[in-house]
């Protein structure tokens, strides 16, 4: 028997379950074993953003090698739907200041506008009692852009 294959979505599709999402897996490849990690991010439409801490084992990775896959997901509790979208790209640093300003306070609108808990900002390198726009403010982050996305795959069970 042969096994059943899951339908490909449409971009239209798969880019409508990018702005339902918020929460990205990055799986950086420059290491013995590929490192995941989960990011919050932001859709201009065009590029994923993200928000990085200074410090940890993604930093050495990201330095070494930028070349990434980012997965987004969205399923029901029991399974019975499930999407995915899978991106390989490069992750670059995005240095310009009114770039970085405006991603910043796209950060600061969706943490608003999905009413998410204060102690979302810790991913940032903030407390939970700074408000969101210390993240303008501060730049105790890097800002990150997907870019150069070679291949996608994206999925749904029907």
């Amino acid at each position: 028997m042969d096994p059943v294959k899951i339908p490909k979505m449409p971009k239209a599709e798969y880019d409508a379950l990018i702005r339902r999402q918020y929460i990205a897996r990055i799986a950086f490849g420059a290491c013995e074993h590929p490192y995941v990690a989960p990011f919050v991010y932001v859709f201009d439409g065009e590029y994923l953003y993200f928000l990085s801490t200074r410090y940890g084992r993604k930093m050495k990775y990201f330095k070494s090698d930028p070349r990434v896959s980012v997965e987004i997901e969205e399923y029901a509790p029991d399974l019975s739907a499930f999407t995915f979208v899978s991106l390989q790209g490069l992750l670059e640093e995005v240095t310009e200041p009114s770039q970085k300003k405006m991603v910043r306070e796209q950060f600061v609108g969706m943490i608003r506008d999905r009413s998410l808990s204060p102690q979302v900002l810790s991913a940032f390198g903030h407390t939970p009692d700074d408000a969101p726009e210390a993240i303008v403010r501060e730049e105790r982050s890097m800002v990150w852009k997907l870019a150069g996305v070679r291949d996608i795959v994206a999925l749904k069970n029907g």
